[in-house]
């Protein structure tokens, strides 16, 4: 039994005609006719009562038809959500990210997504960087949102949105009256990082102050933005934190731009080659939201 006997056997119940059944099938009358009488052999069963005049289903015939379109429908269902899968419009898509990246734009991104593929189920995966390449490479999340992200030859890193650096400071402190903060103000000051054994940003951002002539009088590192400006707020010291962090309000701290030249802040989204349905479909409405319609891979 095939799904073809099922289909030309439930056209026939519906339109209780071979003639009418043929051709909404587009088939000719006689193999439709030898289709029927061979499913009725393989159930052992009449399934219509013929005459000259009408075609009527047998009781036997009826209780086919329930099973017969119950599959049938089945069966479409599921090539329906297979399609749909296999062209990225339905599925799970988790993403890995750290906290200060949720500051800037990619909520609303993630928002768009949702409305545009609601058969999509987003989920978040935060993490620090370094052990979100390793998930990515593992296959345990899909895609990575996250600044310098790490040179890897079995990953593609392409542009999501761009962001400067900028200081947090105590809302007292004597450099909060400035509006530009050159890099080389911080020498001397109480350094606080992101852990640097962590963060390759943290890193960057470590060097370019030694690219100005001073080593950061490191006091204390934390995991997360957020936790820098609780410290900041503290008044245990001064931190460069992404412009989407140090724009948020935070009681008691004030933030400040770096004049330039000054490090970026730059965010990238990472994947494996190539991207499936799922990541190609996002890619595609980030660079859309984030200003970047001929976004390309960054090596």
């Amino acid at each position: 039994m095939e799904l073809r006997h099922l289909r030309y056997f439930v056209a026939v119940a519906d339109r209780l005609s071979f003639t009418a059944a043929a051709e909404d099938l587009g088939v000719s009358q006689p193999p439709l006719s030898q289709q029927i009488r061979d499913l009725e052999a393989e159930l052992g069963a009449a399934l219509f009562q013929r005459t000259s005049r009408r075609v009527v289903l047998t009781e036997a015939g009826a209780v086919f038809l329930a099973h017969a379109r119950a599959i049938l429908a089945q069966v479409r269902q599921a090539s329906d959500a297979t399609r749909a899968v296999g062209a990225g419009r339905a599925g799970i898509l988790t993403v890995g990210l750290t906290g200060s990246v949720l500051t800037g734009p990619l909520g609303g991104m993630i928002g768009a997504f949702g409305a545009r593929y609601p058969d999509v189920e987003v989920r978040l995966h935060q993490a620090a960087p370094e052990e979100q390449a390793e998930a990515l490479r593992a296959g345990r999340i899909d895609l990575s949102v996250l600044r310098c992200p790490p040179d890897d030859p079995d990953l593609v890193a392409e542009a999501a949105w761009p962001e400067r650096v900028g200081v947090a400071l105590p809302a007292g402190h004597r450099l909060a009256a400035q509006e530009l903060l050159p890099l080389a103000s911080l020498r001397g000051e109480r350094y606080l990082s992101l852990r640097l054994a962590d963060s390759r940003f943290a890193r960057l951002l470590w060097d370019a102050c030694r690219a100005q002539g001073f080593v950061p009088r490191l006091a204390h590192e934390v995991v997360e933005a957020q936790a820098l400006m609780s410290l900041v707020s503290a008044g245990l010291g001064l931190a460069l934190v992404p412009e989407h962090v140090g724009r948020l309000p935070h009681p008691g701290v004030a933030y400040r731009p770096l004049a330039e030249p000054a490090p970026r802040a730059d965010v990238c989204v990472l994947y494996r080659p190539p991207p499936g349905p799922l990541v190609t479909n996002f890619l595609g409405l980030l660079r859309e939201d984030g200003g970047l319609p001929a976004a390309g891979a960054l090596r």
